[in-house]
């Protein structure tokens, strides 16, 4: 946890310890990339301002070695801020002050979501004895979790691996939005989904744009 406010940080940590989570924390964005190194956490809890190197700026160098779970954590709920720290490569954010429960639930989202189960669909594509599924430059090894485009790797963070293999289950088929955020994001509640739009165009940046197609109003649908 990276979070500046000395309060915040014992506080939240303190709570979150008493569900059994070990924390590491820092209070800025310098100190808390040195300890990113050091640790390797399971999951990243970034606040978005913070001294030296903010919030933004930190998910950008965590992003660039290491595909684990980053939740984002804004005082204002700007829009600005959710979008620039989802760009960033964040998978979800809260706004602050924000319930340790809620918290904790999200936290649990993400880390759930380290443990994959490719999604079935009775409209699936044919797909080799092991699992290997392939589109045109895109192959998709849904049973060793292994991406590639043209022959080469592509790292996905958790999210995206699980929204692509939502997407493969079922090519062809338009998906809502709403929908794409209670499989892939576990939502129980309507959320925010600027989350799915943004992970999409990462995801997109990576795999090809072409793949996903916009069906403006509803969702997403990926070309067969």
């Amino acid at each position: 946890m990276v979070e500046d406010d000395e309060t915040i940080r014992r506080s939240l940590g303190m709570a979150l310890e008493r569900y059994g989570y070990r924390v590491s924390s820092a209070p800025d964005g310098l100190a808390g990339l040195e300890m990113f190194r050091e640790v390797r956490p399971d999951l990243l809890l970034l606040d978005v301002m913070l001294p030296h190197l903010d919030g933004i700026g930190l998910c950008h160098r965590i992003r660039e070695t290491s595909q684990a779970p980053i939740l984002m954590m804004s005082a204002r709920g700007d829009a600005l801020d959710v979008v620039a720290g989802l760009e960033a490569g964040a998978d979800d954010y809260v706004i602050k002050p924000v319930d340790t429960s809620v918290l904790v639930a999200r936290i649990r989202m993400l880390l759930r979501r380290t443990t994959f189960t490719a999604p079935t669909a009775a409209d699936s594509p044919p797909q080799d004895a092991d699992g290997l599924l392939r589109f045109r430059d895109l192959s998709v090894d849904t049973l060793g979790l292994d991406v590639r485009v043209d022959g080469r790797p592509v790292a996905l963070t958790p999210t995206e691996l699980r929204l692509l293999l939502e997407f493969v289950a079922a090519p062809g088929i338009a998906q809502q939005r709403q929908t794409l955020l209670r499989k892939v994001w576990d939502y129980g509640w309507d959320g925010d989904i600027r989350v799915v739009d943004l992970a999409v165009q990462r995801l997109r940046k990576k795999i090809g744009a072409d793949h996903i197609e916009t069906i403006r109003g509803f969702g997403y649908r990926f070309r067969r």
